[in-house]
């Protein structure tokens, strides 16, 4: 579907639709960084019909981004419901985007249970092979979750230091608990992950 303009924090707040994520472009018109970021996300956008994607020009709509403490754009907010979870920013090529929405998609589909899972960022190297070991163990116990590839985001790299203090990857944010290496016990215990093999 098309990306959807929106013009004030209230008409953000109808917006966002429950039990499902929710995603909205902060950008500044006219700047070549949030033109990229705009035109990636639409090309994914238009061909995805199971993802609402808003946004709003920070040169008219100035109630947002303060909410949210957002100081740079473009940032892509991501909400479970109404609550907001993640920012991303900068512009990231089409392909990123793609992977961030079918994790939604898997997050939105694939609940056995009635419980909500838990929130999952990994920040990953596509050289890493713990990395690859770390995504494979999660998705094999269905674990959703949104796989940031801190080669290519710096600010991704850089709000990961920030929340752990180490620059080596993997590192799992599970709402807000930072897991440095591919700590099995503790993402176990953390997510609630029980099975009587290894």
């Amino acid at each position: 579907m098309a990306i959807t303009a929106i013009h004030s924090y209230d008409e953000l707040q109808k917006n966002l639709k429950k039990d499902k994520k929710n995603y909205l472009l902060l950008y500044k018109s006219g700047t070549y960084a949030s033109n990229c970021s705009y035109k990636n996300l639409e090309e994914v956008a238009s061909e995805n019909d199971t993802i609402d994607v808003l946004s709003a020009d920070v040169i008219e709509v100035r109630d947002i981004h303060t909410a949210y403490n957002i100081n740079s754009v473009p940032s892509l907010l991501v909400f479970e419901g109404d609550k907001f979870i993640n920012v991303i920013k900068g512009c990231n090529e089409p392909s990123y985007y793609i992977s961030l929405f079918e994790e939604s998609y898997f997050h939105t589909f694939n609940s056995d249970s009635g419980q909500r899972q838990k929130h999952v960022t990994v920040y990953s190297t596509p050289s890493c092979s713990w990395c690859t070991t770390l995504k494979n163990y999660l998705r094999s116990n269905n674990i959703r979750f949104t796989d940031i590839d801190v080669s290519k985001n710096q600010q991704a790299a850089e709000q990961m230091v920030r929340k752990s203090g180490q620059q080596g990857v993997p590192q799992t944010d599970i709402e807000g608990q930072i897991i440095v290496g591919f700590d099995k016990n503790r993402i176990n215990s953390i997510l609630g992950i029980q099975h009587s093999n290894n």
